[in-house]
């Protein structure tokens, strides 16, 4: 939901980014197929893509609809050759991340380097990891990706942010609510 919101609202207005926001059954997909070769007409064209932003879940059964217990974010940047990793509650998903960035780097045919980020906002319960995602997905593209020309360097430490859940949730059940509205009207 979220990365759909951002990709119509603004990714859409920055016609020169190449960043690619990878849905979680894409991540998942990747994470559980043993070639991913076998997969890449299932996935977007990373041919021209500078960064890759993919939501990682601690589920390891695909019988399990839903499982898993835990959500982090791995930021790729193909450009740079790094795989960050943000974890609200480490070490967390840091073997499922780092799996994913090996499975991803044979992909496109290219090193990557995994890097777990330590300085990254830490919730306070066992419940807000999804919401810090989808937060420190939104500032990570908004406030530093998109700020910035296609090759200029920029930090990925999150070491100077807090991130309020609760107003995060809120934020997102607002936004929820105005597709509602905006779907009621368009069948109205």
């Amino acid at each position: 939901m979220r990365d759909r919101y951002l990709e119509r609202e603004y990714l859409s207005k920055y016609k020169h980014s190449h960043i690619v926001l990878l849905r979680p059954t894409m991540s998942f997909m990747l994470m559980q197929t043993p070639d991913p070769h076998t997969i890449k007409d299932a996935l977007p064209d990373f041919t021209n893509v500078t960064h890759i932003f993919l939501p990682i879940n601690d589920n390891n059964s695909v019988t399990t609809a839903e499982g898993g217990t835990h959500w982090s974010l791995l930021l790729v940047s193909i450009v740079d050759g790094f795989a960050f990793h943000y974890d609200s509650m480490p070490p967390g998903n840091q073997n499922e991340a780092h799996f994913v960035t090996q499975k991803l780097s044979k992909l496109i045919s290219r090193p990557l380097r995994f890097i777990q980020l330590n300085d990254s906002p830490l919730q306070d319960n066992s419940s807000d990891c999804g919401v810090f995602v989808c937060l420190n997905m939104r500032h990570l593209l908004l406030k530093r990706l998109l700020m910035v020309r296609t090759h200029e360097k920029v930090s990925m430490s999150l070491g100077d942010r807090t991130v309020d859940a609760s107003a995060g949730r809120k934020e997102m059940l607002r936004i929820i609510d105005e597709f509602r509205r905006e779907g009621e009207r368009r069948r109205s």
